[in-house]
């Protein structure tokens, strides 16, 4: 069993010495080889090909990898809506149906509104939808026990619904509910020629460069009167910040009054992409529109908010519930610069000269694997050189001289 072992160890250190020497004393370098393969010769420059058009169209023009970039640059929003609507016999201005009426990168419009009138703080029926909450005792009824989707605190009372003939546990909530006493208002439809103001500038400080999004018409237009009557037209009035609620929704592919039924959240995206090679003035925002939330075939979708009017009725404190449909906006900017470099330029060409390197590997893979069958290339592709000792020629070159001065005179009269 020693002896066996010991065998096995005295191998792994023959193994480990002759890698070791072998790892010190060889070295590799490339042989040049001229191989007459039409059909390698077709993939070789196919993949050349390849590689300089990635290199040429998409790193260098599309990507612009020559240039020094700033992807994180500083924005500040500021919106404001605007519009008058007549709403039955009412007038409604900005602080009826804005919310806030001014505001930073999301605002709101009030487009439909609920309204539960004169709730005042006491006992009344709880929602016969609501869990549990249809009885027909009081035992049925657990006192101080309040519902996450019921509207109060249970009594422990199990009392007549309202006007109808069956009973519901009473709760401690505002009374009448909203469930039962809501009165539902037409949407405000007029609300689809409303505008908002948007006003975003953009700073990228690597650069020193500030950009706004909103300008003078010309050099004959106050920039108030502009901005007054002017809407957002991407070729016509590109620097106009005024929005159409109805052009917005279009741009986002929803129905208007739909959204005016449901509400809906969307999503107004600011893409600052500047090419500071050129003149910043040809650094010009895009616009897009997208609903970001749930869409009307799921459930809880829409958007909507609720908020009181308080008021005092013969010294009791009572209210007006409103639960307030519309569309909130926000404003998402993005924005990304670049300028020409010196640094990443002499990256991206070293980078696209070594990368025409992988069309030798490939094509060297595919000649020794798929079209050396006799190994006819690899024996002429690989050799191996050994440099002889010093020692071992001279003493060659030594006994040839010796070899030759001792037999000299037999080569003087007899030919070889």
């Amino acid at each position: 069993m020693s002896e066996a072992f010991h065998t096995i160890i005295m191998g792994l250190r023959d193994f480990l010495k002759d890698y070791f020497d072998g790892f010190w004393d060889s070295y590799e370098t490339p042989k040049m080889m001229v191989v007459k393969n039409k059909t390698l010769g077709v993939i070789y420059r196919a993949v050349q090909f390849l590689v300089i058009t990635y290199f040429t169209w998409y790193v260098f023009i599309s990507q612009k990898a020559y240039q020094e970039s700033e992807t994180h640059p500083e924005s500040s929003v500021y919106t404001c809506m605007k519009g008058t609507a007549i709403h039955g016999d009412d007038i409604l201005d900005t602080v009826e149906y804005a919310r806030p009426s001014e505001g930073g990168d999301v605002i709101s419009t009030l487009l439909r509104r609920e309204y539960t009138y004169d709730q005042k703080q006491g006992t009344c029926a709880e929602h016969f939808e609501v869990a549990n909450a249809n009885c027909t005792t009081d035992a049925d009824c657990v006192q101080g026990e309040a519902d996450l989707e019921g509207n109060g605190r249970r009594t422990g009372r199990c009392i007549q619904y309202y006007n109808h003939t069956f009973k519901t546990c009473e709760i401690q909530t505002w009374c009448p509910i909203e469930a039962f006493a809501v009165v539902q208002e037409p949407p405000l439809v007029e609300a689809i020629n409303f505008t908002v103001f948007i006003r975003n500038s953009i700073h990228f400080p690597k650069f020193k460069v500030l950009r706004v999004n909103a300008k003078y018409a010309s050099k004959g237009h106050k920039k108030h009167k502009y901005l007054k009557k002017c809407h957002y037209h991407e070729e016509k009035d590109p620097y106009c910040p005024n929005f159409r609620l109805g052009y917005i929704a279009n741009q986002a592919r929803e129905n208007f009054s739909e959204l005016c039924r449901t509400g809906g959240v969307i999503g107004v995206f600011i893409n600052w992409d500047c090419n500071l090679d050129l003149d910043p003035s040809h650094c010009k925002p895009t616009y897009s529109f997208r609903r970001l939330d749930l869409r009307k075939d799921l459930g809880n979708t829409g958007y909507y908010y609720r908020f009181a009017k308080y008021y005092s009725n013969d010294g009791v404190e009572s209210r007006t519930l409103v639960k307030a449909y519309g569309i909130r906006l926000d404003v998402i900017v993005h924005g990304q610069a670049g300028k020409f470099s010196t640094v990443p330029t002499i990256i991206s060409l070293v980078t696209a000269m070594t990368s025409v390197g992988i069309c030798t590997i490939i094509c060297d893979w595919i000649m020794l694997t798929f079209i050396d069958r006799n190994e006819v290339y690899s024996e002429r592709k690989f050799d191996e050189v050994i440099k002889e000792p010093t020692e071992t020629i001279q003493t060659e070159v030594s006994f040839i001289s010796s070899y030759g001065s001792n037999h000299s005179d037999l080569s003087d009269g007899v030919p070889l």
